[in-house]
């Protein structure tokens, strides 16, 4: 199964998604979210997938952000919260996916990208890593409260203030010795190393895999803020000049400066 955009690939037991916009880093449109989502609740009714891998197509990025063109589209504060609670949902279905997930990740892992391999269970990427957030150079919008959560739990508070105040990159050897990666493979070697990482679970128990999963998912939903808790900054942010004045840049190529308005 598979569409232009997000492919989809069964090999033995286990399942590869593809993130195939290489042209625009792989970034995300509505329509691969929706598949991205629609493949996360069948994968979780298919018991011969042990395992799955989700992958950017290219050699240049996992996902580069979601496509900033659709942005253009935002007229009311509706809008931006619509936005958050789409994305939720989708990096949510993939989080509490009943299968170990595994992000292999070359290149730029950015915004919406970072969202989607901070869910995955385990995360192996190849020395040429770039993993940030770096709306604070770029679009003047804002993670969700749930988002920035999760990368706490995933690199700190420091690193966090670095990542999102300081628009900072994370490295492959940074990202490795934070606890974000679980290993760096060569460009040559990531795939042979992620099949057979990925066909070990055939030989696990599947309850005590799942137990530990979902377990560990409560303990992390226990002490996350309500997505609703950052509507605030949400709407501030994405309604912002500074914000429109961006995407029309990115879009039509004209010039701003920020206003902090």
């Amino acid at each position: 199964m598979s569409n232009e955009s997000v492919t989809y690939v069964q090999r033995d037991e286990v399942a590869w998604i593809g993130f195939n916009r290489p042209e625009s880093r792989n970034a995300m449109t509505w329509e691969m979210y929706d598949a991205l989502e629609a493949h996360c609740d069948r994968l979780n009714t298919e018991d011969e997938v042990h395992a799955v891998v989700l992958h950017g197509v290219g050699g240049e990025a996992f996902v580069a952000g979601t496509d900033i063109t659709q942005f253009a589209q935002f007229s009311t504060p509706q809008d931006a919260l619509d936005y958050e609670r789409r994305i939720e949902r989708v990096v949510g279905k993939l989080e509490t996916l009943n299968k170990p997930t595994i992000a292999l990740i070359e290149g730029f892992c950015v915004g919406g990208g970072a969202a989607l391999a901070m869910v995955c269970d385990f995360r192996y990427c190849t020395p040429t890593l770039k993993f940030g957030v770096p709306i604070a150079k770029t679009l003047g919008n804002t993670l969700s409260i749930t988002n920035i959560s999760r990368l706490i739990d995933m690199v700190g508070i420091a690193r966090t203030k670095e990542v999102l105040m300081r628009a900072r990159l994370l490295d492959a050897e940074e990202a490795k010795h934070a606890g974000l990666v679980n290993a760096v493979f060569s460009q040559g070697d990531i795939v042979d190393q992620v099949t057979a990482l990925a066909a070990e679970f055939a030989k696990f128990a599947p309850l005590t895999v799942q137990a530990s999963k979902a377990l560990i998912g409560r303990v992390q939903a226990h002490r996350r803020n309500a997505l609703a808790d950052g509507d605030d900054w949400v709407t501030t942010c994405y309604m912002s000049d500074d914000f429109k004045a961006a995407v029309n840049k990115f879009v039509n190529k004209t010039p701003f400066e920020w206003t902090g308005r």
